[in-house]
């Protein structure tokens, strides 16, 4: 059963970001009905509030998709919502000249500050939600502009002094245009967002790949030579045999010598990779972790430690790096090597949780796992725990005991 708040947990930084910005242009509707809308009701009799009430409220419903599907748009989801923007600004027309037409022919007094203040209040909104749907400062400042000009336009049937139609106009202008902006830079923080996070997989991509071309630079350094050789002295064998020559022999008996040196280095240069000493992978995830934009903190010794130990806690690093990589969201990551009674203690811990089921974080492609790392330990009598420990905080645990002289030693070392 997943745990309250869980659907926020799953989403990414960029997710989340994302829809706090949607939310909060709907938010700018919800101001809109209570700004404009419900404070007619003081200002008015409750028949011509209601009727200003469910004009605002049509108006703010449309200004929300359009905002929605504006942002679609800038994502590349979808394709830039032009027949709604014209909606828009039609039903903002409309709006407009309801409400001027409520101010000429209704009571006199308060109900033509009611109306008015929705007459340019939903020419303002609609002027900042338009704007997100289009490109380019000159498009945006004439969107801005038309709607000023417009509310300026409308003004004439009220007979206004032109002094006070083009204080309206500079009105909406100015609110408009502050909307407008305030939302262009949400968006633009919105797709910084999503840059930053591309970067980040880039960087850890890259990082994968530099590791990549390490091994098969070692694995070309060990077989180019051998292999040339090899092929020189089978030629070479080749034509001796042909000549009858009894070298051929010797020449064969060299290439197998030389075949089983290869295998031998080979063997080397995986192993190395594969078992490298913890302090080795240390190194490596701290650098992984920075080009990913993880901020790592690494405390503790690791010299003295047996192979085996450094082998099989190196895996529990290289694999609990990745998972934060892949499976979280963490903005910093703890890494705690310790000596306790005998036994090495490797704490792993970062800030960002991800939904899991079962033991742990999902195995990676190579299909090891949190139950691969416990098969590593317990070829070394080693345990590993991991799971949450608070909100948002994910602990990775692995306990080694040492011999007894290696404990002691070690114990020196720390002290």
């Amino acid at each position: 059963m997943r745990r309250p708040g869980g659907w926020w947990r799953t989403k990414s930084t960029p997710e989340k970001v994302e829809t706090y910005t949607r939310w909060s242009f709907h938010f700018f509707g919800v101001i809109e009905v209570l700004a404009l809308g419900v404070t007619a009701y003081g200002r008015t009799g409750a028949g011509l509030a209601t009727v200003l009430c469910l004009l605002v409220t049509v108006h703010a419903a449309v200004c929300m998709l359009v905002s929605s599907r504006a942002l679609d748009w800038t994502r590349g989801r979808r394709p830039q919502p032009v027949r709604l923007m014209w909606a828009l600004a039609v039903v903002s027309a409309a709006v407009s000249v309801t409400a001027v037409g409520i101010a000429e022919r209704g009571p006199a007094g308060e109900v033509e500050t009611a109306a008015g203040s929705v007459y340019g209040g939903v020419l303002c909104y609609a002027a900042g939600v338009i704007t997100l749907g289009v490109r380019g400062w000159r498009r945006r400042v004439a969107v801005v502009g038309a709607f000023a000009v417009g509310a300026g336009l409308l003004t004439f049937p009220l007979e206004m002094p032109l002094l006070a139609s083009v204080v309206l106009a500079g009105l909406v202008m100015v609110t408009g245009g502050f909307l407008a902006v305030t939302s262009i830079f949400s968006l633009w923080l919105l797709n910084a967002v999503y840059a930053l996070d591309d970067a980040k997989e880039t960087r850890a991509r890259l990082a994968v790949a530099e590791e990549r071309l390490r091994f098969g630079r070692d694995l070309h350094d060990v077989m180019g030579r051998n292999l040339a050789v090899i092929a020189l002295k089978s030629e070479l064998a080749v034509q001796l045999a042909r000549r009858g020559r009894p070298e051929a022999v010797e020449q064969m008996i060299e290439v197998q010598r030389i075949a089983q040196e290869s295998q031998r280095e080979v063997r080397d240069v995986v192993r190395g990779y594969r078992e490298a000493a913890l302090e080795v992978e240390l190194a490596g995830a701290r650098g992984v972790l920075s080009a990913a934009g993880i901020v790592s903190e690494v405390t503790g010794e690791t010299a003295g430690l047996p192979a085996e130990v450094q082998s099989a806690l190196g895996w529990v690093v290289r694999e609990a790096t990745t998972n934060v990589l892949r499976h979280g969201d963490a903005k910093k990551v703890a890494v705690k090597v310790r000596m306790s009674e005998g036994r090495v203690v490797l704490t792993v811990e970062n800030d960002g949780v991800a939904e899991t089921t079962g033991d742990g974080p999902p195995a990676g492609p190579g299909g090891s796992g949190l139950s691969g790392l416990r098969e590593r330990l317990s070829a070394v009598d080693g345990t590993l725990e991991a799971g949450p420990v608070g909100r948002g905080v994910f602990r990775l645990t692995a306990e080694v005991p040492l011999p007894a002289a290696t404990a002691g030693a070690a114990l020196g070392v720390a002290s």
